[in-house]
């Protein structure tokens, strides 16, 4: 199976290693937005998105979340 993001083969959550690393650190990082800024999900990944700091792979992840309409739990 194929990473939902890139080419490369999926390991874990439907992304391939670094992807998935990726995906964990967004959120556990969301935790810490949301306490701060009462932020939404779609909000949270949206500023990733926009952030001209944000690395490659996690931008990705995020534009891929915000697409596929995924919530926080996963869903």
């Amino acid at each position: 199976m194929k990473c939902v993001v890139c080419d490369r083969e999926a390991v874990k959550n439907n992304y391939c290693e670094l992807h998935s690393k990726t995906y964990e650190r967004i959120l556990k990082k969301y935790e810490v937005w949301k306490k701060a800024l009462e932020i939404s999900w779609k909000e949270y990944l949206s500023q990733i998105a926009k952030n001209p700091l944000t690395g490659e792979w996690a931008r990705e992840v995020a534009e891929h979340l915000i697409k596929s309409g995924e919530d926080v739990n996963g869903a």
